[in-house]
């Protein structure tokens, strides 16, 4: 029977804890400080680091939390019953093409999904609303724009 392995550590390569890392990071980016800042905060609590050290960590470990949080926002949001989506569309121009961007924005303002196409049909928003709604589950009330490709989906 061949043995699991546990998958890698984001961390193993680093000679300071987790604890520490998560902590440089989050000082970072909840607190409206510098890299400077976060380095003198560190050294008065006994913490050796450069502020190089923390913009690298920063750009390293940022996206991780940003998803494990954005992951845990959505698992709590599953069960809240008055959960609301805001749908809709807009242009935006890419690479000199016009593009329908849609959106799905929670009732807090978080965008929960977005998704990118050349046409703005039902196709277009059924594929959307199915890749949303396979992501973060269903909501109890969805606010469109009257746009018909949406009642057409729905």
């Amino acid at each position: 029977m061949p043995c699991k392995k546990k998958p890698a550590s984001p961390f193993r390569y680093f000679n300071s804890s987790p604890e520490v890392i998560r902590l440089v990071v989050m000082m970072y980016v909840r607190f409206p400080l510098s890299l400077r800042n976060v380095e003198d905060l560190l050294a008065e609590r006994g913490i050796d680091i450069c502020h190089e050290t923390v913009r690298h960590w920063w750009n390293r470990f940022g996206p991780l939390f940003a998803g494990d949080i954005r992951r845990q926002r959505v698992s709590r949001m599953r069960g809240f019953r008055q959960w609301r989506w805001h749908l809709d569309e807009m242009y935006a121009k890419i690479n000199g093409e016009m593009h329908y961007l849609w959106r799905a924005v929670d009732q807090e303002g978080e965008i929960l999904e977005s998704y990118i196409t050349k046409t703005r049909d039902k196709n277009a928003a059924l594929r959307f609303m199915k890749k949303a709604l396979k992501r973060h589950g269903s909501p109890e009330a969805i606010t469109t724009d009257g746009l018909r490709s949406y009642k057409a989906a729905m």
